[in-house]
């Protein structure tokens, strides 16, 4: 991809070409709570490290059914544990959505999108179309613009990289309309209301449905690649046998028993995590809609997309130069360009940080 990344989050080699350590660098490149993981997980983990407990668990090879982990996904969305498939990240899932996406026919990715979709169409040798968007205020949950053509529909929700969260309702209709929905909620947790647009719901009724979601952004455990599908026990199954046999490490699948083993704690986490979204992208947006020759577009996810006139190329290497902030190049995105930066939310502190470092070299530009 050149010069910039499909992804965010990339510390170890911007570090690298900058001539600083990681953790010297402050990273909105990425879109996750600035405050993870939980105290419950962070103990466990330091104890692992040192080498006090956790020894049989790195020893062992992980149970290949997930069964712990499955009951506590389980017990949070109101299925069977046949109907959930834990993964190495959203992003190993994708793979094996693509395959079943390619035999079906016609994708339709809307644009700008995510990459990862094109990518895992095209280990298959997939045929995708694009669905332009019209970017839009995104804090309100808006209708989903519904396609002409195409088979399969890929959809993103909230909407990745504009924040626009779609309702239900204008989703609901399309699972007549496609042969195969993969909807991507990996962040739809962290949304204020969020939930009240969810498709899990409609799994158990449409087997013509898939709903993708990651524990790694709702807990900042990025690092250990963890999420889950949630569709048809045949269509899983069919997944899990494509795939090789341990996806998810022993690790990852104990950290996600932990979160999920107390549902009273983890409704607590999601409410703290979704009052910092509200609160954070409100006073953010704000504050950036103040800064001369940028443009926030408002978002109900907790990352949100900046424009300008010109290229943001400069400024987004200014910050990274002489700030250490690490904002999202957006060339990666189909349907934007180097007019366009995206931030993750922070913590308060950092997005003062933040502030303070666009003014600055803002008012160099001017």
């Amino acid at each position: 991809m050149g010069s910039f990344q499909r992804h965010g989050g990339n510390q170890a080699a911007t570090a690298a070409r900058l001539g600083c350590r990681p953790s010297q660098l402050l990273d909105a490149s990425a879109s996750l709570v600035p405050f993870g993981p939980p105290w419950a997980v962070r103990g466990p983990l330091l104890w692992g490290a040192l080498g006090v407990g956790y020894g049989e668990l790195l020893r062992a090879y992980p149970d290949r059914s997930y069964a712990g982990l499955c009951g506590g996904l389980a017990r949070l969305h109101g299925l069977e544990t046949d109907w959930l498939l834990p993964g190495n990240g959203a992003a190993e899932l994708f793979t094996w959505a693509a395959r079943d996406a390619a035999a079906a026919g016609l994708s339709v990715l809307a644009q700008p999108g995510f990459a990862d979709y094109a990518r895992a169409l095209a280990c298959w040798g997939g045929v995708w179309m694009p669905q332009p968007l019209t970017l839009q205020d995104g804090s309100v949950p808006q209708p989903f613009p519904a396609p002409s053509a195409g088979e399969v529909l890929w959809l993103t929700n909230p909407h990745n990289p504009t924040g626009a969260l779609w309702t239900r309702a204008s989703l609901e209709p399309l699972l007549q309309r496609f042969a195969l929905v993969i909807a991507d909620e990996a962040f739809l947790p962290l949304v204020p209301g969020g939930e009240a647009q969810s498709l899990i719901p409609l799994v158990s009724t449409h087997p013509n449905l898939v709903v993708i979601r990651s524990l790694t952004k709702l807990y900042g455990i990025a690092g250990l690649r963890l999420g889950y599908a949630l569709g048809h026990p045949e269509r899983l199954a069919q997944w899990a046998s494509w795939r090789d046999p341990w996806p998810v490490n022993g690790l990852a699948v104990a950290v996600g028993e932990r979160l999920l083993g107390d549902p009273v704690a983890h409704g607590r986490w999601c409410r703290r995590v979704q009052l910092w979204t509200g609160r954070e992208g409100a006073w953010l947006q704000r504050q950036l809609a103040q800064l001369p020759g940028i443009t926030p577009l408002p978002s109900a996810a907790n990352f949100l997309l900046i424009r300008s006139e010109h290229s943001l190329v400069p400024l987004r290497q200014a910050l990274e130069q002489r700030h250490r902030i690490l904002l999202r190049d957006c060339r990666s995105f189909e349907g934007l360009g180097e007019n366009w930066l995206r931030i993750g939310y922070q913590s308060h502190r950092n997005n003062r940080r933040i502030l303070r470092a666009l003014r600055q070299e803002l008012g160099r530009s001017m």
